[in-house]
């Protein structure tokens, strides 16, 4: 422990010591060139209201990821850069690439302590749409890729006003990528390193006129870092846009993937031929307006899954007999409209609807014979408001959304916040907000743990915020203090020396997030991240304390990164098993050199301290690893 700890502070003064005593350059870095890692208090999002709106003015913390930090990651997954940049947040990863799904599965996302192995508290979105397995409840990790992304929003904390069940922890929303520009602009990259891995990815924007389109594949494998630890991954994204007037637009999208992964267990019980293939697909057709006063969007989405899967067997026993299928399919329909009704007032009303359809069964390997394991259908309707005024320096806001499933009745889903201008550019944030996530078609009907009765999982977050760009805007900081408190979450209990799920489990999370960036010249800048949690009752893939710094370095044809991140306390087992704590550092260098302006190669290593640590019990992380390729662009 003071290893580590003597570790990372060596590094991190090592690392700064280096910013502070460098000469910092006048000379001004090319606009394209320039990465900046934190963002202006100001800048405008969408997911934390339906409209664009200035960051200030929002009750909840959002935190944004933009496409220059994504393309100098160079990693086909967004969620590692996600846990590095955003304070709060944790995925859990088992090898150099993907995540899987099933037994032994990684990619389990946790926001201030709310989400973990199961991660059906956590919703993922692509351009506001909930992206989820329909049996299941979550989001399929391998499904978050880099080529689908212009920028990553995540609001750290609940957002069920506006999107209902499972945003009970937080909202990670992909907006997908866009051409800008008028003309046609194409993009390949090509990447090799430790264990056979390959990551490729090609990308073709066009804009004429009124039309837009972007399409984009990739393909990536690896060994893996251990036997029987391959992955391999196809995907494909395409996205049609048509401005019909200045105030309408139409959009269509089509996003498909299929990833083959293995899982080779925990060290001490090693499994053979446990294996999945998994196709998952979404598609959406949207018609959005614009005008001064009003803006708003019909949406249309479908979301669709097809699992096969192999548990596996451990030595001594025999292999499977059947194989394991599903199939989920989830429509949906978003309707929402946000008004200007008077000087600084802005209402937002909207209405949802999902059909969710889950098929799960048994397929003998001898004779080919299926025996269903559950076939159920579920409905979901909500309506919600929302109403933001401005009145000098403060800005009000109150929600609420009621919602109703077919299988858990209707629930009331209340917010409300307020926001001040205290100085220039600082702004004092305070926000309660209710979250919830409904039962799953699992855990209603599936298994012997199932239970019909279950009732929705209900959070209440509050939450105190500042943040602050002083001077010039060089620097900008922030740090914010939560409290959130849970009831009738979903654990599993004995009854009779039997195991049932039961709304008995309760959350009392307490913690602080901080992150501060500066922008000494135009070639050198540095930022960090830090949150700290604290859990009356443990859940997994949530560390005690959580810190990122950086550095960055770009002039002229040179662009480096070097990150460290520390973790302390993150839980790899809970009970009723042996709770197990982890702590590991990690030291982080990336680079790339502009060859002239189609051409870029670029280099990156991972545990470049060759750290022994493990995010998932029983499976132990790949110590230092190596990459290099090239980029194209035309």
């Amino acid at each position: 422990m003071r290893r580590n700890r003597a570790m990372i502070l060596l590094t991190v003064c090592t690392l700064l010591a280096g910013v502070v005593t460098a000469r910092p350059e006048t000379e001004e870095a090319p606009a394209a060139e320039a990465v900046t890692r934190n963002v202006p208090i100001d800048s405008v999002v969408v997911t934390g209201t339906r409209y664009a709106a200035d960051i200030r003015h929002l009750p909840m913390t959002v935190s944004v990821v933009g496409r220059p930090e994504i393309e100098q990651r160079q990693e086909s997954s967004l969620l590692p850069l996600l846990t590095e940049q955003v304070p709060g947040l944790f995925v859990t990863s088992r090898g150099v690439m993907g995540y899987g799904v099933s037994t032994g599965a990684a990619g389990g996302m946790s926001l201030r302590g709310l989400g973990g192995g199961a991660t059906s508290q956590m919703l993922v979105l692509i351009d506001g749409q909930p992206q989820y397995m329909g049996i299941f409840g979550h989001p399929i990790a391998d499904a978050c890729q880099s080529m689908l992304a212009e920028r990553v929003e995540v609001v750290r904390g609940p957002a069920s006003v506006l999107y209902g069940s499972n945003a009970m922890g937080g909202v990670i929303n992909i907006v997908t990528r866009r051409q800008a520009e008028e003309g046609i602009r194409t993009d390949l990259n090509v990447g090799y390193g430790s264990w056979n891995t390959l990551q490729t990815e090609a990308a073709n924007r066009i804009r004429k006129g009124r039309f837009s389109s972007v399409i984009t594949a990739s393909y990536n494998r690896t060994d893996g870092h251990r036997a029987d630890m391959g992955f391999e991954q196809y995907g494909g994204f395409a996205k049609l846009g048509y401005e019909i007037s200045d105030h309408w637009n139409a959009a269509a999208d089509v996003n498909v993937t299929h990833f083959n992964a293995s899982n080779p267990g925990p060290v001490s019980a090693p499994l053979f031929d446990n294996d999945s293939h998994i196709t998952r697909g979404m598609t959406s057709l949207a018609l959005e307006n614009d005008y001064e006063h009003t803006s708003g969007a019909l949406k249309f989405y479908y979301n669709w899954g097809r699992h096969r899967i192999n548990d596996g067997y451990e030595a001594g026993e025999e292999p499977q007999s059947e194989r394991f299928n599903s199939r989920d399919r989830l429509f949906g329909v978003s309707l929402y409209q946000s008004l200007t009704l008077w000087r600084g007032g802005r209402l937002t009303a909207g209405v949802d609807w999902q059909h969710i359809v889950g098929e799960a069964w048994n397929r003998s390997v001898a004779d080919g014979s299926e025996s269903s394991i559950v076939d159920e259908r579920e409905e979901e309707v909500a309506g919600y408001a929302e109403l933001r005024q401005r009145a000098g320096r403060f800005t009000f806001d109150a929600g609420v959304r009621y919602d109703w499933h077919t299988r858990s009745g209707s629930v009331w889903v209340p917010q409300a916040g307020v926001s001040f201008e205290a100085v220039r550019n600082g702004v004092l944030k305070a926000s309660a907000s209710k979250g919830f996530r409904n039962p799953t078609i699992k855990e209603l009907y599936m298994f012997g743990m199932k239970n019909p009765d279950l009732q929705p999982e209900r959070v209440w977050n509050y939450e105190v915020a500042w943040s602050h760009r002083p001077g010039e805007g060089r620097v900008s900081y922030g740090v914010n203090l939560f409290w959130i408190e849970g009831r009738n979450i979903i654990q599993t209990v004995r009854i009779d020396g039997r195991p049932k799920l039961q709304n008995q489990a309760r959350v009392e999370n307490r913690g602080v997030e901080a992150e501060i960036a500066w922008r000494i010249s135009h070639a050198w800048s540095v930022d960090a991240n830090y949150s700290y949690l604290w859990m009356k009752y443990p859940v997994l893939a949530s560390p005690e304390h959580k810190l990122h710094a950086g550095v960055n370095y770009t002039k002229k044809r040179w662009t480096a990164t070097a990150g460290v991140q520390y973790v302390e306390g993150l839980y790899t087992a809970v009970s009723p098993d042996p709770e197990i704590q982890e702590n590991f550092v990690l030291l982080n260098l990336r680079a790339s050199f502009r060859v002239n302006r189609w051409l870029t190669l670029y280099a990156r290593g991972e545990n470049l301290l060759a750290q022994r640590y493990e995010i998932m019990a029983g499976y132990p992380m790949p110590r230092a690893t190596a990459w290099g390729g090239v980029k194209l662009n035309f």
